[in-house]
């Protein structure tokens, strides 16, 4: 398995042309995600967090400033297969089996499935899919669909994960669990995690830390550091303390709803 990279943002911004005018989406965004860690990134609507992502994993280029990913351009190491990613929307092609949508990524890079027989195995029963390997995307619920596509964004052993909103389709009590189930995936692997959420308590319970960003432009407006030792349990969401941390962390999010 290869080692985790850090991702480093410095001085990033990006600007759109819109009807004729230039909105700045992104103003001056630094961030520092450590090797193996777990950040969450949270934000009112029109923040700026999914163009953040998209720069980030190389989908499109800042106007200035620089992202690197250990060191090297994100470009480069999404070149080679060294970035998982995940969205709300699972994306699963519904005439492949669990299996075979898992192992699409090594399709696509040419690599030999054959050889990755039993990774692709290992992650079918990582994600909790014992038993479905040969079940299509119709067959599944919703959560078991989300599982799939993590499982594909892990396939190519990445060194660092982006998940895109991937459970906000969910309802909270399935949404809670795969937290639980997130949580277990990344303890086992420890790929550097960066997680793009509306969810507060989501935000909490899986990150080391919480970055919270403001609109208008978009821009950091504070990092709040999640001092719950993993593994955290899933009785942390009754915990008092987790709630007072949660209320910190939407008491900053409020406060940039309308900047």
């Amino acid at each position: 398995m290869r080692q985790p990279r850090d991702l480093v943002v410095e001085g990033l911004t990006k600007s759109f042309t819109a009807r004729g005018s230039r909105l700045l989406v992104l103003d001056d965004i630094d961030l520092a995600c450590p090797a193996g860690s777990f950040t969450a990134l949270i934000g009112p609507s029109g923040c700026g967090k999914s163009t953040l992502l998209r720069i980030v994993t190389g989908l499109e280029t800042g106007d200035a400033g620089r992202v690197t990913l250990g060191g090297e351009p994100a470009a480069a190491v999404a070149g080679m297969g060294e970035l998982g990613v995940a969205f709300q929307d699972p994306a699963l092609l519904p005439w492949r089996s669990v299996e075979d949508n898992i192992s699409l990524p090594l399709d696509i890079l040419g690599q030999s499935r054959r050889s990755a027989e039993a990774r692709v195995a290992g992650l079918v029963r990582l994600v909790g899919l014992d038993g479905f390997a040969d079940a299509l995307p119709g067959e599944l619920s919703g959560g078991m669909r989300q599982r799939v596509a993590i499982a594909r964004a892990l396939v190519t052993e990445p060194t660092i994960l982006f998940l895109d909103e991937p459970f906000g389709a969910l309802d909270q009590i399935l949404r809670r669990q795969m937290n639980i189930e997130l949580q277990r995936i990344w303890q086992e692997r420890r790929t550097t995690t960066l997680l793009v959420t509306h969810g507060i308590d989501e935000a909490v319970f899986l990150a080391d830390r919480v970055v919270v960003m403001a609109a208008d432009p978009g821009r950091i407006a504070a990092v709040v550091e999640v001092p719950f030792a993993h593994p955290r349990p899933p009785g942390l969401f009754r915990d008092s303390d987790f709630h007072r941390l949660g209320d910190e962390v939407a008491a900053l999010l409020h406060g940039t709803a309308g900047t």
